[in-house]
């Protein structure tokens, strides 16, 4: 069970007053999921340890005006995912918010065609080289299909709160977690299909 799905037992009234103790346990909890969303966002160390201090520095000092309407993990990763987008567009200017619509939410720009798994064993995309192999195909998506694909499929959130942390109808969440999937598919497809290649005539 990842820790969105968790019961969240913390002192609303004491954060917003600025309880360091109470934001201290809030850290330590959201700490794990805020750095693994930075790395898969980020692809660096330094830039998700980056993101994760700037994403609690901006939790406590707007922790005043959270209004509880979602929960505390999903304001935690809108400030996360805002933070990891400003960055990607210091590095990559092109980068949007993902407050703006995106082209390719206005496009059919590729049919969400079945990809063939049959050769892709779930042993082969759990092992070592797998999650590589997957963390270099998540590379390559355009941030806005990264940041869904993460929250859905790593993070374990539901379409609801991922659409709640991007601030997106859950039908614009489900397009881009599709567009992402097939796409992974592709990439994973491809390289996997190289390999088989290589093997056969090794």
């Amino acid at each position: 069970m990842s820790e969105p799905q968790r019961h969240e037992s913390f002192a609303l009234d004491a954060l917003r007053r600025g309880d360091r103790a109470e934001f201290a346990r809030l850290v330590e909890t959201y700490s794990p999921m805020i750095y693994r969303l930075g790395l898969k966002m980020l692809a660096n160390p330094q830039d998700a340890e980056d993101l994760l201090q700037e994403t609690f520095l901006k939790a406590y000092r707007y922790l005043k005006d959270f209004d509880g309407r979602s929960s505390l993990s999903t304001w935690l990763y809108r400030i996360a995912i805002n933070e990891a987008l400003m960055v990607l567009r210091r590095k990559q200017p092109e980068v949007i918010s993902i407050d703006e619509p995106s082209q390719e939410d206005a496009e059919d720009q590729e049919p969400l065609q079945i990809v063939d798994w049959c050769c892709l064993p779930e042993e082969e995309l759990l092992s070592a080289e797998g999650r590589t192999v997957l963390d270099r195909a998540m590379e390559k998506l355009s941030p806005l299909l990264r940041a869904v694909f993460v929250l859905r499929d790593i993070e374990g959130l539901s379409t609801r709160q991922v659409a709640q942390a991007l601030n997106l109808s859950e039908a614009v969440v489900k397009t881009r977690l599709s567009r992402a999937r097939l796409r992974l598919r592709q990439e994973l497809s491809a390289y996997y299909g190289l390999r088989l290649e290589r093997e056969e005539h090794a």
